[in-house]
Protein backbone atom coordinates (compact mmCIF):
# COMPACT_ATOMS: atom_id res chain seq x y z
CA UNK A 1 0.00 0.00 0.00
CA UNK A 2 2.74 2.26 0.60
CA UNK A 3 3.42 2.65 -3.09
CA UNK A 4 0.05 3.80 -3.88
CA UNK A 5 -0.77 7.20 -4.33
CA UNK A 6 -1.74 9.31 -1.25
CA UNK A 7 -5.33 9.54 -2.36
CA UNK A 8 -5.80 6.06 -1.78
CA UNK A 9 -5.15 7.13 2.49
CA UNK A 10 -7.63 9.86 1.90
CA UNK A 11 -10.43 7.96 -0.16
CA UNK A 12 -9.86 5.13 2.17
CA UNK A 13 -8.32 5.14 5.87
CA UNK A 14 -8.85 8.32 6.59
CA UNK A 15 -12.77 7.72 5.95
CA UNK A 16 -12.53 5.06 8.67
CA UNK A 17 -10.85 7.55 11.17
CA UNK A 18 -13.09 10.00 10.57
CA UNK A 19 -15.91 7.56 11.51
CA UNK A 20 -14.65 5.83 14.27
CA UNK A 21 -14.50 9.58 15.76
CA UNK A 22 -18.11 9.42 15.57
CA UNK A 23 -18.69 6.43 17.35
CA UNK A 24 -18.68 3.53 15.27
CA UNK A 25 -17.46 2.84 11.45
CA UNK A 26 -19.75 3.81 8.77
CA UNK A 27 -20.62 0.89 7.14
CA UNK A 28 -23.54 -1.38 7.50
CA UNK A 29 -23.88 -4.86 9.84
CA UNK A 30 -22.39 -7.46 7.77
CA UNK A 31 -25.45 -9.61 6.02
CA UNK A 32 -24.14 -13.36 6.25
CA UNK A 33 -26.94 -15.32 3.98
CA UNK A 34 -28.37 -18.96 5.41
CA UNK A 35 -26.11 -21.29 3.77
CA UNK A 36 -29.61 -23.42 3.86
CA UNK A 37 -31.10 -21.08 2.01
CA UNK A 38 -31.05 -21.62 -1.50
CA UNK A 39 -30.61 -17.50 -2.20
CA UNK A 40 -33.12 -16.76 -4.96
CA UNK A 41 -36.30 -17.96 -6.98
CA UNK A 42 -36.07 -18.94 -10.51
CA UNK A 43 -34.11 -15.87 -12.44
CA UNK A 44 -35.89 -15.06 -15.86
CA UNK A 45 -33.61 -15.18 -18.82
CA UNK A 46 -32.82 -11.83 -20.51
CA UNK A 47 -30.97 -10.48 -23.40
CA UNK A 48 -27.61 -8.79 -22.96
CA UNK A 49 -29.76 -5.31 -23.34
CA UNK A 50 -32.66 -6.29 -21.10
CA UNK A 51 -30.04 -7.24 -18.58
CA UNK A 52 -28.01 -4.28 -19.05
CA UNK A 53 -31.79 -1.80 -19.14
CA UNK A 54 -32.84 -3.21 -15.89
CA UNK A 55 -29.17 -3.00 -13.99
CA UNK A 56 -28.94 0.76 -15.20
CA UNK A 57 -32.44 1.57 -14.08
CA UNK A 58 -32.46 0.13 -10.86
CA UNK A 59 -29.26 1.49 -9.88
CA UNK A 60 -29.99 4.92 -11.10
CA UNK A 61 -33.31 5.01 -8.41
CA UNK A 62 -30.23 5.02 -5.76
CA UNK A 63 -30.37 8.86 -6.80
CA UNK A 64 -33.60 9.20 -7.88
CA UNK A 65 -36.16 7.60 -5.51
CA UNK A 66 -33.80 7.13 -2.65
CA UNK A 67 -32.34 10.64 -2.84
CA UNK A 68 -32.40 13.21 -0.40
CA UNK A 69 -36.70 13.64 -0.22
CA UNK A 70 -35.91 17.49 0.57
CA UNK A 71 -32.45 18.51 -1.41
CA UNK A 72 -32.41 16.14 -4.30
CA UNK A 73 -28.87 15.52 -3.36
CA UNK A 74 -27.35 12.04 -3.34
CA UNK A 75 -26.94 10.47 0.29
CA UNK A 76 -23.25 8.54 0.86
CA UNK A 77 -24.62 5.44 1.85
CA UNK A 78 -27.88 3.79 2.73
CA UNK A 79 -27.57 2.92 6.02
CA UNK A 80 -29.28 4.96 8.56
CA UNK A 81 -27.19 3.77 11.56
CA UNK A 82 -23.73 4.60 10.12
CA UNK A 83 -21.82 7.57 10.95
CA UNK A 84 -23.03 8.08 14.69
CA UNK A 85 -26.75 7.71 13.64
CA UNK A 86 -26.06 10.37 10.54
CA UNK A 87 -25.86 8.07 7.75
CA UNK A 88 -28.84 8.69 5.70
CA UNK A 89 -29.21 12.46 6.83
CA UNK A 90 -25.31 13.05 5.07
CA UNK A 91 -25.29 13.95 1.27
CA UNK A 92 -22.36 13.52 -0.82
CA UNK A 93 -20.81 16.60 -3.17
CA UNK A 94 -18.88 13.76 -5.39
CA UNK A 95 -21.64 11.27 -5.36
CA UNK A 96 -24.33 13.92 -6.19
CA UNK A 97 -22.38 14.79 -8.99
CA UNK A 98 -22.01 11.17 -10.29
CA UNK A 99 -25.81 10.97 -9.90
CA UNK A 100 -26.29 13.86 -11.97
CA UNK A 101 -24.25 12.90 -14.53
CA UNK A 102 -26.65 10.18 -15.50
CA UNK A 103 -29.81 12.30 -16.08
CA UNK A 104 -29.70 12.81 -19.84
CA UNK A 105 -29.40 9.03 -19.80
CA UNK A 106 -32.44 8.87 -17.49
CA UNK A 107 -34.18 11.36 -19.76
CA UNK A 108 -33.17 9.45 -23.35
CA UNK A 109 -33.80 5.80 -21.87
CA UNK A 110 -37.67 7.05 -20.56
CA UNK A 111 -36.76 6.37 -16.75
CA UNK A 112 -38.12 10.24 -15.81
CA UNK A 113 -38.96 12.64 -17.92
CA UNK A 114 -37.31 15.50 -19.12
CA UNK A 115 -39.20 18.02 -17.07
CA UNK A 116 -39.10 15.73 -13.77
CA UNK A 117 -34.98 15.79 -14.47
CA UNK A 118 -35.11 19.88 -14.87
CA UNK A 119 -37.48 20.24 -11.50
CA UNK A 120 -34.81 17.45 -9.68
CA UNK A 121 -31.82 19.90 -10.88
CA UNK A 122 -34.23 22.97 -9.54
CA UNK A 123 -34.07 21.41 -6.11
CA UNK A 124 -30.05 20.18 -6.27
CA UNK A 125 -29.36 23.95 -7.47
CA UNK A 126 -31.17 25.41 -4.61
CA UNK A 127 -29.01 23.13 -1.75
CA UNK A 128 -25.66 24.12 -3.80
CA UNK A 129 -26.41 28.11 -3.79
CA UNK A 130 -27.48 27.84 -0.03
CA UNK A 131 -24.75 25.85 1.30
CA UNK A 132 -21.55 27.13 2.44
CA UNK A 133 -18.57 27.09 -0.30
CA UNK A 134 -14.90 27.81 0.35
CA UNK A 135 -13.81 29.82 -2.12
CA UNK A 136 -16.34 28.66 -4.38
CA UNK A 137 -15.41 24.86 -3.49
CA UNK A 138 -18.03 22.23 -1.84
CA UNK A 139 -17.43 20.24 1.10
CA UNK A 140 -17.02 16.88 1.00
CA UNK A 141 -20.27 16.17 2.70
CA UNK A 142 -23.33 18.23 4.33
CA UNK A 143 -26.37 17.35 6.31
CA UNK A 144 -29.40 16.91 4.09
CA UNK A 145 -31.90 18.67 7.14
CA UNK A 146 -29.32 21.77 7.81
CA UNK A 147 -27.29 22.48 4.76
CA UNK A 148 -24.28 23.03 6.82
CA UNK A 149 -21.10 20.93 6.52
CA UNK A 150 -20.69 17.93 7.84
CA UNK A 151 -16.29 17.21 8.67
CA UNK A 152 -15.29 14.41 6.63
CA UNK A 153 -12.48 14.27 8.75
CA UNK A 154 -11.14 15.93 12.16
CA UNK A 155 -8.73 18.61 9.90
CA UNK A 156 -11.37 18.10 6.77
CA UNK A 157 -14.51 21.01 7.47
CA UNK A 158 -13.97 23.00 4.77
CA UNK A 159 -13.81 22.68 0.70
CA UNK A 160 -12.56 19.42 -1.04
CA UNK A 161 -11.25 20.42 -4.53
CA UNK A 162 -11.74 16.62 -5.84
CA UNK A 163 -15.19 16.15 -4.66
CA UNK A 164 -16.55 19.22 -6.33
CA UNK A 165 -14.60 18.12 -9.48
CA UNK A 166 -16.96 15.17 -9.52
CA UNK A 167 -19.79 17.55 -8.67
CA UNK A 168 -18.97 19.85 -11.30
CA UNK A 169 -18.08 17.29 -14.07
CA UNK A 170 -22.15 16.28 -13.90
CA UNK A 171 -23.15 19.70 -13.61
CA UNK A 172 -21.35 20.69 -17.13
CA UNK A 173 -22.81 17.21 -18.88
CA UNK A 174 -26.17 18.69 -17.85
CA UNK A 175 -25.61 22.08 -19.13
CA UNK A 176 -24.66 20.65 -22.35
CA UNK A 177 -27.91 18.36 -22.56
CA UNK A 178 -30.57 20.99 -21.63
CA UNK A 179 -29.64 23.14 -24.51
CA UNK A 180 -33.34 24.64 -24.95
CA UNK A 181 -34.57 27.82 -25.31
CA UNK A 182 -37.49 27.13 -22.82
CA UNK A 183 -36.94 29.57 -19.75
CA UNK A 184 -36.63 26.32 -17.07
CA UNK A 185 -34.14 25.07 -19.60
CA UNK A 186 -32.22 28.70 -19.55
CA UNK A 187 -32.22 29.09 -15.91
CA UNK A 188 -30.81 25.86 -15.17
CA UNK A 189 -28.00 26.48 -17.56
CA UNK A 190 -27.14 30.04 -16.31
CA UNK A 191 -27.02 28.61 -12.61
CA UNK A 192 -24.79 25.88 -13.59
CA UNK A 193 -22.74 28.35 -14.90
CA UNK A 194 -22.84 30.46 -12.05
CA UNK A 195 -21.48 27.23 -9.74
CA UNK A 196 -18.72 26.69 -11.79
CA UNK A 197 -17.43 30.06 -12.27
CA UNK A 198 -17.51 30.56 -8.88
CA UNK A 199 -14.87 27.32 -8.36
CA UNK A 200 -11.52 29.34 -7.23
CA UNK A 201 -9.11 26.76 -8.57
CA UNK A 202 -6.21 28.54 -8.52
CA UNK A 203 -6.49 29.10 -4.92
CA UNK A 204 -5.42 25.57 -3.83
CA UNK A 205 -2.56 25.86 -5.70
CA UNK A 206 -0.81 28.25 -2.41
CA UNK A 207 0.77 30.06 -5.58
CA UNK A 208 3.15 26.80 -6.02
CA UNK A 209 2.94 24.51 -9.66
CA UNK A 210 0.76 21.68 -7.76
CA UNK A 211 -3.25 21.79 -6.33
CA UNK A 212 -3.89 21.21 -2.78
CA UNK A 213 -7.07 18.61 -2.11
CA UNK A 214 -8.00 20.56 0.68
CA UNK A 215 -8.90 24.14 2.46
CA UNK A 216 -10.85 25.10 5.80
CA UNK A 217 -11.54 28.92 7.49
CA UNK A 218 -10.16 27.01 10.38
CA UNK A 219 -7.39 24.25 9.47
CA UNK A 220 -6.48 26.02 6.19
CA UNK A 221 -3.86 24.36 3.74
CA UNK A 222 -3.08 22.04 6.86
CA UNK A 223 -3.79 18.54 5.76
CA UNK A 224 -1.65 19.04 3.03
CA UNK A 225 -2.38 16.69 0.67
CA UNK A 226 -1.20 17.20 -3.13
CA UNK A 227 -2.73 16.10 -5.93
CA UNK A 228 -0.63 14.34 -7.86
CA UNK A 229 -1.46 11.37 -10.36
CA UNK A 230 -1.59 8.69 -11.21
CA UNK A 231 -4.96 8.14 -9.27
CA UNK A 232 -8.54 9.48 -10.14
CA UNK A 233 -8.14 13.06 -10.11
CA UNK A 234 -7.12 14.11 -13.71
CA UNK A 235 -10.34 15.67 -13.92
CA UNK A 236 -9.22 18.21 -11.14
CA UNK A 237 -6.53 19.62 -13.59
CA UNK A 238 -8.94 19.34 -16.38
CA UNK A 239 -11.20 21.28 -14.98
CA UNK A 240 -8.67 23.57 -13.11
CA UNK A 241 -7.37 24.72 -16.68
CA UNK A 242 -10.89 25.02 -18.32
CA UNK A 243 -12.26 27.47 -15.63
CA UNK A 244 -13.14 30.92 -17.65
CA UNK A 245 -12.64 32.90 -13.94
CA UNK A 246 -9.79 30.99 -11.62
CA UNK A 247 -7.57 28.86 -14.08
CA UNK A 248 -4.73 27.25 -13.55
CA UNK A 249 -1.69 27.34 -16.03
CA UNK A 250 -0.02 24.32 -17.62
CA UNK A 251 2.96 24.12 -15.40
CA UNK A 252 0.40 23.46 -12.21
CA UNK A 253 -0.32 20.23 -14.59
CA UNK A 254 3.08 19.56 -15.63
CA UNK A 255 4.94 20.33 -12.37
CA UNK A 256 2.42 18.92 -10.10
CA UNK A 257 0.06 16.14 -11.41
CA UNK A 258 2.62 14.84 -13.49
CA UNK A 259 5.71 15.72 -11.26
CA UNK A 260 7.32 16.55 -14.61
CA UNK A 261 7.10 13.30 -15.91
CA UNK A 262 7.88 11.02 -13.38
CA UNK A 263 4.19 10.00 -13.35
CA UNK A 264 5.01 7.61 -16.17
CA UNK A 265 6.00 4.29 -14.65
CA UNK A 266 5.50 2.10 -17.71
CA UNK A 267 4.72 -1.33 -15.67
CA UNK A 268 3.82 -4.47 -17.33
CA UNK A 269 2.52 -7.09 -15.21
CA UNK A 270 1.20 -10.61 -17.21
CA UNK A 271 2.42 -9.29 -20.44
CA UNK A 272 0.43 -5.91 -20.28
CA UNK A 273 2.03 -2.82 -20.66
CA UNK A 274 0.67 -0.03 -18.68
CA UNK A 275 1.84 3.60 -18.92
CA UNK A 276 1.04 4.96 -15.21
CA UNK A 277 -0.24 4.08 -11.92
CA UNK A 278 1.09 2.10 -8.91
CA UNK A 279 1.89 -1.47 -9.13
CA UNK A 280 -0.95 -3.67 -10.45
CA UNK A 281 -2.36 -0.10 -11.56
CA UNK A 282 -4.10 0.44 -8.14
CA UNK A 283 -7.95 -0.44 -7.01
CA UNK A 284 -10.37 0.64 -10.79
CA UNK A 285 -11.62 3.66 -9.22
CA UNK A 286 -8.55 4.82 -10.64
CA UNK A 287 -10.24 4.76 -14.85
CA UNK A 288 -13.28 5.11 -13.38
CA UNK A 289 -14.14 8.59 -11.69
CA UNK A 290 -12.67 11.18 -13.86
CA UNK A 291 -13.91 9.32 -17.11
CA UNK A 292 -17.92 9.84 -16.26
CA UNK A 293 -17.52 12.97 -18.50
CA UNK A 294 -13.60 12.77 -20.10
CA UNK A 295 -13.79 10.67 -22.81
CA UNK A 296 -10.44 8.67 -23.04
CA UNK A 297 -11.33 6.65 -26.01
CA UNK A 298 -9.19 9.48 -28.28
CA UNK A 299 -7.82 11.02 -25.07
CA UNK A 300 -3.87 11.48 -25.47
CA UNK A 301 -1.10 14.10 -23.74
CA UNK A 302 2.62 13.62 -23.71
CA UNK A 303 2.77 11.02 -21.10
CA UNK A 304 -0.11 9.09 -22.12
CA UNK A 305 -2.52 7.18 -24.24
CA UNK A 306 -5.42 7.41 -21.69
CA UNK A 307 -7.56 4.44 -23.60
CA UNK A 308 -4.33 2.10 -23.01
CA UNK A 309 -4.02 3.45 -19.80
CA UNK A 310 -7.59 2.87 -19.13
CA UNK A 311 -8.41 -0.70 -20.61
CA UNK A 312 -4.59 -1.99 -19.86
CA UNK A 313 -5.45 -1.02 -15.60
CA UNK A 314 -8.85 -2.81 -16.29
CA UNK A 315 -7.25 -6.06 -17.56
CA UNK A 316 -4.15 -6.28 -15.41
CA UNK A 317 -6.85 -6.14 -12.81
CA UNK A 318 -9.12 -9.10 -14.40
CA UNK A 319 -6.10 -10.84 -14.69
CA UNK A 320 -5.18 -10.70 -11.16
CA UNK A 321 -8.52 -12.08 -10.03
CA UNK A 322 -8.34 -14.87 -12.63
CA UNK A 323 -5.09 -15.87 -11.38
CA UNK A 324 -5.91 -15.42 -7.84
CA UNK A 325 -2.69 -15.97 -6.43
CA UNK A 326 -4.18 -16.16 -2.22
CA UNK A 327 -6.59 -18.64 -3.82
CA UNK A 328 -10.06 -16.61 -2.74
CA UNK A 329 -13.42 -18.69 -3.00
CA UNK A 330 -15.47 -17.88 -5.71
CA UNK A 331 -12.84 -15.32 -7.74
CA UNK A 332 -12.18 -15.82 -11.53
CA UNK A 333 -13.76 -15.17 -15.27
CA UNK A 334 -16.98 -14.64 -14.25
CA UNK A 335 -16.32 -12.69 -11.06
CA UNK A 336 -13.54 -10.05 -11.01
CA UNK A 337 -13.13 -6.72 -9.65
CA UNK A 338 -11.16 -5.03 -6.91
CA UNK A 339 -11.79 -1.23 -6.37
CA UNK A 340 -12.51 0.98 -3.18
CA UNK A 341 -16.02 -0.22 -1.37
CA UNK A 342 -17.34 -1.95 1.40
CA UNK A 343 -15.79 -4.55 3.57
CA UNK A 344 -16.21 -7.49 5.81
CA UNK A 345 -14.33 -5.13 8.83
CA UNK A 346 -15.09 -1.75 6.97
CA UNK A 347 -14.41 0.44 3.88
CA UNK A 348 -11.32 -0.45 2.24
CA UNK A 349 -9.52 0.38 -0.99
CA UNK A 350 -9.08 -3.21 -2.49
CA UNK A 351 -6.57 -3.56 -5.08
CA UNK A 352 -4.46 -6.52 -6.20
CA UNK A 353 -1.69 -5.05 -3.56
CA UNK A 354 -4.42 -5.06 -0.85
CA UNK A 355 -6.53 -7.88 -1.83
CA UNK A 356 -9.03 -8.75 1.11
CA UNK A 357 -11.23 -11.14 -0.74
CA UNK A 358 -13.65 -9.03 -1.61
CA UNK A 359 -15.04 -7.78 -4.93
CA UNK A 360 -17.09 -5.10 -5.92
CA UNK A 361 -19.79 -4.86 -8.62
CA UNK A 362 -19.51 -1.47 -9.41
CA UNK A 363 -15.00 -2.35 -10.71
CA UNK A 364 -16.04 -5.01 -13.22
CA UNK A 365 -19.69 -3.20 -14.25
CA UNK A 366 -17.82 0.60 -14.25
CA UNK A 367 -15.12 -1.12 -16.78
CA UNK A 368 -18.13 -2.07 -19.24
CA UNK A 369 -16.38 0.30 -22.07
CA UNK A 370 -12.36 -1.16 -21.50
CA UNK A 371 -13.62 -4.85 -21.00
CA UNK A 372 -17.03 -5.43 -22.66
CA UNK A 373 -17.49 -9.08 -23.06
CA UNK A 374 -15.70 -10.01 -19.35
CA UNK A 375 -17.93 -7.30 -17.98
CA UNK A 376 -21.06 -8.89 -19.13
CA UNK A 377 -19.88 -11.92 -17.61
CA UNK A 378 -19.60 -10.56 -14.27
CA UNK A 379 -22.70 -9.43 -14.43
CA UNK A 380 -24.43 -12.40 -15.18
CA UNK A 381 -22.49 -14.45 -12.61
CA UNK A 382 -23.56 -11.40 -9.79
CA UNK A 383 -27.26 -11.00 -11.50
CA UNK A 384 -27.87 -15.34 -12.16
CA UNK A 385 -25.95 -17.14 -9.73
CA UNK A 386 -25.19 -14.81 -6.80
CA UNK A 387 -29.15 -13.54 -7.20
CA UNK A 388 -30.55 -12.19 -3.80
CA UNK A 389 -27.61 -12.61 -1.89
CA UNK A 390 -26.22 -9.45 -3.53
CA UNK A 391 -29.09 -7.99 -5.61
CA UNK A 392 -31.75 -5.43 -4.04
CA UNK A 393 -34.28 -2.55 -4.27
CA UNK A 394 -31.24 -0.38 -6.37
CA UNK A 395 -29.22 -2.97 -7.78
CA UNK A 396 -26.47 -4.70 -6.72
CA UNK A 397 -25.35 -3.97 -3.12
CA UNK A 398 -21.91 -2.81 -2.61
CA UNK A 399 -19.99 -5.65 -2.17
CA UNK A 400 -19.26 -9.33 -1.18
CA UNK A 401 -17.15 -12.21 -0.31
CA UNK A 402 -17.58 -15.58 -1.17
CA UNK A 403 -14.37 -16.52 0.54
CA UNK A 404 -16.19 -15.38 4.13
CA UNK A 405 -19.76 -15.67 3.16
CA UNK A 406 -20.22 -12.38 3.44
CA UNK A 407 -22.65 -9.75 1.63
CA UNK A 408 -23.11 -6.59 2.24
CA UNK A 409 -26.99 -5.36 2.78
CA UNK A 410 -26.62 -1.67 1.47
CA UNK A 411 -24.92 0.75 -1.19
CA UNK A 412 -22.65 3.87 -1.47
CA UNK A 413 -23.39 6.42 -3.87
CA UNK A 414 -19.69 7.04 -5.44
CA UNK A 415 -19.78 3.31 -6.24
CA UNK A 416 -23.38 3.10 -7.81
CA UNK A 417 -23.16 6.39 -9.96
CA UNK A 418 -19.97 5.05 -12.51
CA UNK A 419 -22.01 1.98 -12.79
CA UNK A 420 -24.96 3.98 -14.70
CA UNK A 421 -22.48 6.37 -16.39
CA UNK A 422 -19.89 4.38 -17.75
CA UNK A 423 -22.76 1.28 -18.73
CA UNK A 424 -24.05 4.32 -20.69
CA UNK A 425 -20.89 5.24 -22.07
CA UNK A 426 -20.30 1.79 -23.14
CA UNK A 427 -23.47 1.44 -24.94
CA UNK A 428 -24.43 5.08 -26.40
CA UNK A 429 -21.69 7.23 -25.45
CA UNK A 430 -23.65 9.90 -24.49
CA UNK A 431 -22.31 11.30 -21.47
CA UNK A 432 -18.73 11.38 -23.05
CA UNK A 433 -20.18 13.21 -25.91
CA UNK A 434 -22.06 15.82 -23.71
CA UNK A 435 -19.13 16.45 -21.76
CA UNK A 436 -16.53 16.66 -24.55
CA UNK A 437 -18.47 18.74 -26.45
CA UNK A 438 -18.30 21.57 -23.84
CA UNK A 439 -16.28 24.70 -25.13
CA UNK A 440 -15.07 25.79 -21.75
CA UNK A 441 -13.37 21.74 -21.39
CA UNK A 442 -12.06 21.93 -24.67
CA UNK A 443 -10.03 25.13 -24.41
CA UNK A 444 -8.94 23.40 -20.81
CA UNK A 445 -7.71 20.46 -22.86
CA UNK A 446 -6.18 22.82 -25.73
CA UNK A 447 -4.37 24.32 -22.67
CA UNK A 448 -2.92 21.02 -21.85
CA UNK A 449 -2.08 19.90 -25.12
CA UNK A 450 -4.28 17.13 -25.01
CA UNK A 451 -5.50 15.47 -28.51
CA UNK A 452 -8.82 14.49 -28.12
Amino acid sequence: MLNLSKSLFFAGFLSLISCANDSGPGYQEPYVPDPTDEGQAEVPVLTDNELLDLVQEKTFNYFWDFAEPTRGMARERSQDDAYGGQGTDIVTTGGSGFGIASFPAAVERGWITRVEALSRLDEILNFLEEVPTYHGVYSHWYLGSTSQTRRFSELDDGGDLVETAFLIQGLLINRQYFNGDAETEIDIRSRITKIWEAVEWNWHTQGENVLYWHWSPTYSFQIGLKIKGWNESLIVYVLAASSPTFPIEKDVYVEGWASNGAIVTNRSHYGIDMPLGPSYGGPLFFSHYSFLGLDPRNLQDQYANYWKQNTTHSLINYEYTVRNPKNFEGYGENSWGLTASDSRDGYAVHSPTNDLGVIAPTAALSSFPYTPEKSMAALRYFYEELGNNLWGEYGFYDAFSEEYNWYADGYLAIDQGPIVAMIENYRTGLLWKLFMADEDVQAGLDKLDFSY
